[in-house]
């Protein structure tokens, strides 16, 4: 696992931490890291670190009331068949907040964890001469 400075790490405040962990782990391919539910979890995903902050938690404590809602920001998850993770997903019952949306740069679907944060599953279109992880 790499070090903790080695993270991009994205906060979400969540309503229900065990219920985002599970959500994140189930589903998106996230590793439990750490957790002191119900305040606080933290899962990870390559070097991404998402902090998971329910009601009492300090980071959730410290957002202004009036920026507690779910944002249009979203994290972005790069995945190798957009297909078969709106298939899989579909199957374990979840909903979708977008159809799927194709552009140059490749096609995105939105996905929301149960306190409503964006994810968005992105898969790159394939361009010659580039990797096919290649970001947007």
């Amino acid at each position: 696992m790499p070090a903790p400075e080695q993270y991009a790490s994205v906060r979400y405040l969540v309503d229900d931490v065990q219920r985002a962990v599970d959500f994140y782990t189930a589903h998106l391919g996230f590793t439990l890291n750490t957790s002191a539910a119900p305040a606080f979890a933290d899962v990870v995903r390559g070097p991404m670190r998402l902090l998971l902050s329910g009601p009492t938690s300090s980071g959730a404590r410290a957002t202004p009331e009036d920026a507690a809602m779910a944002g249009r920001n979203r994290i972005h998850l790069t995945v190798d068949d957009l297909d078969a993770e709106i298939d899989r997903l579909r199957s374990a019952g979840l909903s979708f907040q977008s159809e799927m949306v194709a552009g140059p740069g490749g096609r995105q679907v939105l996905i929301a964890d149960p306190a409503g944060n964006l994810v968005e599953l992105f898969q790159p279109a394939h361009r010659p001469g580039t990797p096919a992880q290649a970001a947007p």
